[in-house]
């Protein structure tokens, strides 16, 4: 989904940088001609704001793409009509601002890591229901926070048990062209590239992958490790970056990631999505922040 102006917001005016034209880009991309790759921001990290103030901040941001949240208190609703999602992605491609991935949940989340079926089934009906909406958008992939693997049971257990629901949910996901990425979280599971590897095979589809967060296994691993293992596995990236000494996350460029070999090693991956921060922080912040990726993506 690609795109310009929305109904019901100020126009980027010609003085304005768009998002689609050189004028943002670093002087190293345009001289290479390498693929760019495109920078986002995530709702996560944006508390209500609504859609149109989002696609406002993008514009003035010159981010290009947006991460966006569906949920229950919010006006992306999670059980908004096909015509309302259509009116979504209207005002986001005449924004031009295009989706990059989708987030969704019920007020009662679940887990797909607990022993209780239920709490299983509500994250599965949160799971389907974002995997829907990317399709009514035309986006192709979901964000996945599959739980936290909890005491009872067995790491096993938690791990055939999120493995059968992806399983069972790759056969829709492809019907509607939407990978699901399970994103690398502190949920005390899947803490090394060699399991994410050994997860994502055992699902044993293309549909279903790595949604790789740059800096969430810092503390105990490296991030260029991960997408030298994972390759085509990678489904979408978010950027953060993470201080070892202060045992934080921090401002990109502000920690310990080498990011000029997590650039290479994404090239070299075949990767040529966008990349997405969860960097908190006003609207200056995010502004500068777009700056930051900007430099690193030329690295």
């Amino acid at each position: 989904m690609v795109c310009g102006p929305f109904w019901g917001v100020e126009l980027v005016s010609l003085s304005r940088p768009c998002p689609f034209t050189n004028t943002h880009l670093p002087y190293e991309i345009i001289q290479s001609g390498r693929h760019h790759v495109k920078i986002g921001i995530t709702q996560i990290i944006l508390g209500d704001r609504s859609l149109d103030d989002t696609l406002d901040l993008c514009q003035r941001a010159g981010y290009e793409t947006v991460e966006l949240t569906f949920g229950v208190s919010k006006d992306l609703h999670v059980d908004m009509s096909d015509d309302e999602l259509a009116g979504v992605a209207q005002r986001c491609a005449t924004a031009g601002v295009e989706v990059a991935s989708v987030i969704a949940h019920y007020a009662e989340r679940g887990n797909l890591m607990s022993r209780d079926a239920g709490g299983r089934d509500q994250a599965t009906q949160g799971l389907r229901r974002a995997v829907a909406i990317a399709g009514t958008l035309g986006v192709d992939g979901v964000l996945l926070h599959p739980g936290q693997l909890t005491v009872e049971g067995t790491y096993q257990q938690a791990w055939d048990d999120l493995r059968d629901v992806l399983k069972e949910l790759a056969p829709e996901a492809e019907a509607k062209g939407v990978r699901i990425g399970v994103e690398n979280v502190w949920n005390k599971f899947i803490l090394s590239p060699k399991e994410a590897v050994d997860f994502v095979d055992e699902i044993g589809s293309n549909w279903v992958g790595i949604y790789l967060d740059t800096a969430n296994m810092m503390a105990y691993g490296f991030p260029e490790h991960w997408i030298r293992a994972l390759g085509s596995r990678i489904t979408k990236v978010h950027f953060k970056d993470f201080s070892r000494s202060e045992r934080s996350f921090v401002n990109l460029l502000d920690g310990d990631t080498d990011w000029p070999v997590v650039m290479a090693e994404l090239r070299t991956a075949g990767y040529d999505g966008s990349v997405i921060h969860e960097v908190g922080g006003d609207d200056d912040a995010q502004i500068e922040i777009a700056e930051r990726m900007r430099r690193i993506v030329a690295m």
